[in-house]
C-alpha cells in the first residue's frame, strides 16, 4: 500500500549496535522480566484466566512489541486497564469470545497505524482518559475485596453495586488469615522502596508471604489462605497455537469490546511511548507502534493470551536501569519464558490474598485521585466529562463509558467552537484602520442605506449558520442586500454549506441579495464543488470588503 511508514526502531538501533549498549540492555531487560513477574500473574489471575497466561502474554506481546514497536524502549505485557474488560468479556462470551475479541482488536490497531491515525488516538480528551483510568482503578479494588478478606463466596457478582451487597452478606465468613497476609503484602510493597530500588516489592512480597505459607501448610497443616494451586491448574510450558472459528455472529456481537479493547490499548501504548520519549529525549512513532501493539493482540491470543498493550511501569523501569534499545524488551521475553518453564511450578503456592495485596497497590496507583481532584476545579463541561465516564466505567463498563465519553466530549467541543465564534453586524460604516481587507488609501467605507454587513469571526459550520440565521431574524429588517464578510472562517463544512445556502434562498424569496467577502481559498473552493455559484452567482462572492461594496452598489 503505498503510503505506509513502517520503521520498527529495532532495526535503526541494530546499525550502530555495540557491546556496551548490549551489556546496558542485558541488564536492563533481567531486571524488567522480574519485575514483570509477580505482574503478570496477578493480572491474569484478576482478569479470569489462569496465572500462566497473564504470563504467557507478557512473553508473546513483550516480544512482538519490542520486535516491531516505534519505541526504543516500550514494553508490553498485560496492564491493569484491561482487567475490567477481560473479565466482562469472558463473564460474557467465554475465553474463546474473549480470543476473537483481542485478535479484531488487533485487526483495528493495525488498521489505525496503517491509515496514519496514531497523532488522532492523542486527541482524545484528558478527562476521558482520566475518568475511565480512575474508573477501572476502583473496579479492580473492587474485585479484589473477596481474595483480600478471604470471603467464601462461589459466585461473585458482575454488577458493581451488587458486588458490594454480596460481599456485606458474606462478611462473616472472612478469614483473618488471609487478611493479615494481604496487608502484610501491602506494607512490603509500600516500604521496600526505602531498603530497594532495585528489587520490586511486589515480587518480594510474593516470595515472602508464599514462604511463610508454604511452611505453615507443610509443618503446621494449617491451610485456611487460598493459594492459585488451590484454585487453578498451573501449565508450565507454551501451549501450541490454536486458532479459533470465526463467524459473522461472533464478529457482530464482539466488534464493542473488541473496539474498546483496541481504543483503550492505543491510548495507554501511545501515552506509555510519549512519557518515555519525555524521559529518554527519543522520539518514538506512533504510527508503527500501533501496527506493533496490533500484530502482538492477533498473535497472543492464538496462544492463549490476553489482550496486551505499552506498560508505563515497566516502561519507565527499563528506562531507570539502563534499557537503550527494544533488544532490552527482548531479553525481558526471555526472562519470563525461562521462569515459566523453570520456576512455573512454585507459583501454585503464591497465596491469592497476596495477589490481592499487590493489585490493591496497582488500583491505588492507577486511580490518579490527586489528577481527579484537580479536575473537579476545570470548567463545568471538562468536570461532566469526568465524572460521566468515571461513573459509566464504575457502574455498567468501560465499553459503554468510553462510547458516551468521546459523544458527549465532542458535542461539548462542538457547544465550545459555536460559542467561540462570534457574529458581528455593522450598518453604517467601516473604519478601514480596523481591517485587513481593505485598500489603505480609504479613510472610511460607507455602507449605503438598506445593506448589512454581517462579520462571522471563527469556523463556518452547522451552528455558526443557525446563529447567523437567527441574528438576522433578531434585526428583523429586510434589507436589499445583505454581505456576509467571512475573511476569518478558517473553513466550512458540508452542514455549514446546506444551512448557508437554505438561508440564501430564504433571503431571495424575500426580495434580499446576499454577498460573500474575504472568502478564502480553501472555503471558496468547497462553495465552488457544493454549486453554491449557481445559487447566489460567482460575481457575488468577492474576495475583499472593497470589491463587495462595489458589488453592492451594482446591485442597488
Amino acid at each position: 500500500m503505498k503510503g505506509i511508514e513502517f520503521r520498527p526502531k529495532l532495526f535503526s538501533t541494530l546499525k550502530n549496535y555495540s557491546k556496551e549498549t548490549f551489556t546496558a540492555d542485558l541488564m536492563a531487560g533481567i531486571i524488567v522480566g522480574i519485575v514483570a513477574l509477580p505482574l503478570a500473574i496477578a493480572f491474569g489471575v484478576a482478569s479470569g484466566v489462569s496465572p500462566e497466561k497473564g504470563i504467557i502474554t507478557a512473553i508473546i506481546a513483550g516480544f512482538i512489541i519490542s520486535f516491531l514497536g516505534g519505541s526504543k524502549v516500550q514494553i508490553g505485557g498485560s496492564t491493569g486497564a484491561f482487567i475490567v474488560i477481560v473479565y466482562g468479556i469472558i463473564a460474557q462470551y467465554g475465553e474463546k469470545g474473549l480470543i476473537i475479541a483481542t485478535i479484531m482488536a488487533g485487526c483495528i490497531l493495525i488498521l489505525l497505524g496503517l491509515f496514519k491515525l496514531g497523532t488522532i488516538i492523542k486527541l482524545i480528551p484528558y478527562p476521558i482518559v482520566v475518568g475511565f483510568t480512575s474508573g477501572i482503578a476502583l473496579t479492580i479494588f473492587t474485585t479484589q475485596i473477596k481474595d483480600l478478606l478471604g470471603l467464601q463466596m462461589e459466585d461473585v457478582p458482575a454488577d458493581f453495586i451488587e458486588k458490594w451487597i454480596a460481599y456485606g452478606k458474606s462478611i462473616s465468613t472472612f478469614n483473618p488469615g488471609s487478611l493479615l497476609v494481604s496487608v502484610a503484602s501491602i506494607a512490603i510493597i509500600i516500604f521496600t522502596p526505602r531498603f530497594s530500588k532495585k528489587i520490586p516489592g511486589s515480587l518480594i512480597a510474593i516470595i515472602v508471604m508464599t514462604g511463610v505459607i508454604y511452611l505453615l501448610r507443610t509443618f503446621t497443616g494449617i491451610d485456611s489462605v487460598e493459594t492459585i494451586g488451590d484454585r487453578f491448574t498451573i501449565k508450565t510450558s507454551l501451549p501450541g497455537m490454536s486458532v479459533p472459528k470465526i463467524n459473522w455472529e461472533a464478529i457482530k456481537g464482539l466488534l464493542p469490546p473488541a473496539i474498546t479493547i483496541a481504543i483503550l490499548g492505543a491510548i495507554e501504548s501511545l501515552l506509555s511511548a510519549t512519557v518515555a520519549d519525555g524521559v529518554t529525549g527519543d522520539k518514538h512513532d506512533s504510527n508503527t507502534e500501533l501496527i506493533a501493539q496490533g500484530a502482538a493482540n492477533i498473535v497472543t491470543p492464538l496462544f492463549g493470551g490476553i489482550p496486551a498493550t505499552g506498560a508505563i511501569a515497566r516502561t519507565m523501569t527499563n528506562i531507570n536501569n539502563g534499557g537503550k534499545t527494544p533488544v532490552a524488551g527482548i531479553i525481558h521475553a526471555i526472562v519470563l519464558l525461562l521462569i515459566l518453564v523453570c520456576l512455573g511450578p512454585l507459583t501454585k503456592h503464591i497465596p491469592m490474598a497476596c495477589l490481592a495485596g499487590v493489585l490493591v497497590i496497582v488500583s491505588y496507583n492507577m486511580s490518579e485521585w490527586r489528577t481527579f481532584r484537580g479536575l473537579l476545579r476545570n470548567p463545568k463541561p471538562d468536570v461532566i466529562v469526568l465524572l460521566m465516564t468515571f461513573f459509566l466505567t464504575v457502574i455498567f463498563d468501560l465499553t459503554i463509558a468510553i462510547e458516551v465519553g468521546l459523544v458527549v466530549a465532542c458535542l461539548l467541543f462542538m457547544r465550545r467552537v459555536t460559542e467561540t465564534t462570534r457574529i458581528s453586524v455593522t450598518t453604517d460604516e467601516i473604519d478601514p484602520n480596523l481591517e485587513l481587507d481593505i485598500a489603505l488609501h480609504e479613510e472610511h467605507l460607507m455602507i449605503p442605506q438598506g445593506v448589512e454587513v454581517y462579520e462571522i469571526d471563527g469556523p463556518f459550520f452547522f451552528g455558526i449558520a443557525n446563529k447567523l440565521e437567527e441574528q438576522m431574524i433578531r434585526l428583523g429588517k429586510r434589507n436589499k442586500v445583505r454581505i456576509i464578510r467571512m475573511r476569518k472562517a478558517p473553513f466550512i463544512d458540508s452542514t455549514g454549506i446546506h444551512n448557508l445556502s437554505n438561508l440564501c434562498r430564504i433571503s431571495q424569496r424575500e426580495g434580499t441579495s446576499i454577498v460573500l467577502s474575504g472568502v478564502k481559498e480553501n472555503v471558496h473552493e468547497a462553495l465552488q464543488q457544493a454549486g453554491f455559484y449557481e445559487l447566489i452567482g460567482e460575481k457575488n462572492i468577492c474576495s475583499n470588503i472593497n470589491e463587495a461594496l462595489e458589488r453592492v452598489r451594482e446591485l442597488l
